[in-house]
């Protein structure tokens, strides 16, 4: 058994990818729609993915529905080189670290969609600094 790719259901594709792919620095590799079922698919993968395993699957339905918490699931986590230049670059980009990486090895954001994504530095934990070691959570993850 090998893991392939996890689903989550989005509101607003653009908005979405935005998110996934500009702001997390994730890939668009196939996007699939499918006009009898009324969806679209857009699997993305990590940078150092082998674009086969480990997918994030993006579904948007077309006709509206709200997703809350029976939709939902725990998290999405994602692993990288440097979690404080990742978490820089997304408060650049107008996302809110909901738990900062005081500690040097986790962060937790959230997508348009209200989807915890959990960030982890590869390997040993990064030496606590500043801001990130005072930084105050910030809604829930």
């Amino acid at each position: 058994m090998k893991y392939l790719h996890t689903m989550v259901r989005i509101n607003n594709i653009e908005e979405s990818l935005d998110f996934y792919c500009n702001k997390l620095g994730l890939k668009e590799i196939r996007r699939m729609e499918n006009e009898k079922g009324k969806y679209t698919l857009i699997f993305l993968a990590a940078e150092n993915s082998d674009n086969k395993t480990g997918l994030l699957e993006l579904t948007y339905n077309w006709d509206e529905e709200k997703y809350t918490g029976g939709r939902n699931f725990g998290h999405i986590a994602y692993s990288v080189k440097n979690i404080y230049e990742v978490c820089d670059r997304l408060m650049k980009n107008g996302v809110t670290i909901n738990r900062p990486p005081r500690d040097g090895h986790m962060a937790f954001v959230r997508s348009p969609d209200g989807i915890s994504i959990e960030i982890l530095q590869e390997g040993e934990s990064l030496p606590e600094q500043e801001p990130w070691k005072s930084m105050q959570n910030s809604g829930i993850w």
